[in-house]
């Protein structure tokens, strides 16, 4: 049996998200962040966010997968740093928002501003878009090498969320699959 901590971006990710549709198909099997700053977000306070979410997943039986978007990647990939004996079957990251890019929200996540992607410590697969306006493919597929993570270009998707429309996101299923049989 495998549990997931769900990590969203910036406001959590909305009833119509592939994150939240995802974590409602998984019941009690998915753990949401909690973090106390969704809109401003502070990086510690989202990490230690992580933590708990992961605590109560690992009580789970069977392995723990971090499923993170956006600003969650960040969240995710810090945690890894900091916890690199935690036994995590993978990370999942989807769309991480580039901290030097011109959108990024610098005064909305300033404390994301000096995050750095570096080798993870589990199976790593980040997920990209050709049009997303918060990273590059480029930049997106830089960061996957970084983190000696495998790099899937998911076409043009522009952010992977809400107003993407991909409902449940099914290719991203198979992603996911593909991450924790392998």
């Amino acid at each position: 049996m495998t549990a997931y901590v769900v990590i969203p971006g910036i406001d959590g990710s909305d009833g119509r998200h592939w994150q939240t549709l995802w974590e409602q198909k998984w019941g009690a099997s998915a753990v949401r962040i909690s973090p106390t700053s969704w809109s401003a977000p502070d990086l510690n306070d989202w990490v230690g966010a992580v933590q708990k979410a992961y605590d109560d997943a690992s009580r789970q039986d069977g392995q723990v997968v971090l499923v993170a978007h956006s600003l969650g990647c960040w969240a995710a990939s810090t945690w890894l740093l900091k916890n690199p004996s935690s036994p995590v079957g993978g990370a999942f990251l989807v769309a991480p928002p580039d901290p030097a890019g011109p959108a990024f929200p610098r005064q909305a996540a300033a404390t994301f501003t000096d995050v750095s992607a570096q080798p993870l410590p589990c199976p790593v697969l980040v997920v990209g878009s050709a049009d997303d306006p918060y990273c590059t493919p480029e930049t997106a597929a830089d960061f996957a090498a970084r983190w000696r993570a495998r790099f899937h270009l998911a076409g043009a998707s522009g952010h992977i969320n809400s107003a993407s429309g991909l409902g449940s996101w099914q290719h991203g299923r198979e992603l996911l699959d593909a991450l924790t049989h392998q």
